[in-house]
């Protein structure tokens, strides 16, 4: 896994296309690397100066193979990563595959509300307070996932720009004041991963955490009905929102451009 989480692999339906593009690129990076020291370090010890030479070595204004070299392989390595990235891109943040569940995930300094709006319940969450142990983290907005489930997150802002990130899925989106984000996947593997705003969002952005739980369909449609039990029925919508400062001054009413 090199560098990336542990628990990333199988654990969304975008990971693998992930880590498969970032082990693809430092194994090329790493090959790459090798040749040039092996061909650097046989100049060294090729062409070194000896004991008997005198003057200066022939002087070549070019090597012709070396410069057709040279062009050519960096051509093709930029275009084989293009097309590994333009892959990749397609399967995970172009991914548009019809989602069973839908949730709008609001962010707002400095806490998160969760909208299950397939399931017509939400959760309004409350900003967690850092005391310098693990335990402010198990009271912090949790946000429930279906396993094996298509969902699709959109991702929206009631004030100043935040960013959704949850590092075991390996993906995260800036959440702008009047726009609207999506992240479409399939959450596959089961348990409790740990999120965060990514996004220096004022005075308590650090406490802006939340929790992802995965879990079986049926465990998830039961805590939707418990929210709806609790009186949580329905969607928190814009009315929250603190702000319209957003807003192009510029824009014309009824113009949506």
């Amino acid at each position: 896994m090199g560098f990336l989480p542990v628990e990333s692999k199988g654990a969304t339906s975008h990971t693998e296309h992930y880590i498969a593009l970032w082990n693809g690129g430092w194994i090329a990076a790493l090959i790459v690397g090798v040749i040039t020291w092996a061909l650097m370090l046989w100049c060294i010890v090729a062409y070194r100066r000896r004991k008997n030479d005198r003057g200066l070595p022939v002087q070549m204004r070019y090597n012709m193979p070396v410069e057709i070299f040279y062009t050519i392989v960096p051509i093709v390595l930029v275009v084989g990563f293009f097309f590994h990235n333009v892959d990749a891109m397609d399967k995970t943040i172009y991914d548009e595959t019809e989602p069973e569940e839908v949730i709008e995930v609001y962010g707002k300094q400095w806490a998160w509300d969760f909208n299950y709006v397939t399931q017509d319940a939400h959760y309004a969450g409350v900003q967690a307070n850092l005391d310098g142990t693990e335990q402010p983290g198990e009271d912090a907005p949790t946000l429930y996932l279906p396993a094996d489930t298509d969902v699709q997150l959109k991702l929206e802002s009631r004030d100043v720009i935040h960013s959704f990130w949850v590092p075991a899925f390996l993906e995260k989106r800036d959440m702008i004041p009047g726009r609207s984000s999506t992240i479409n996947l399939r959450p596959l593997a089961e348990g409790d991963y740990v999120g965060k705003c990514a996004e220096l969002c004022g005075e308590f952005h650090s406490e802006m955490i939340f929790n992802v739980s995965v879990v079986p369909y049926d465990e998830y449609v039961a805590y939707t009905d418990g929210l709806k039990e609790q009186g949580n029925e329905g969607v928190l919508g814009d009315e929250y929102n603190r702000t319209d400062w957003y807003k192009n001054p510029y824009e014309q009413e009824g113009d949506e451009h």
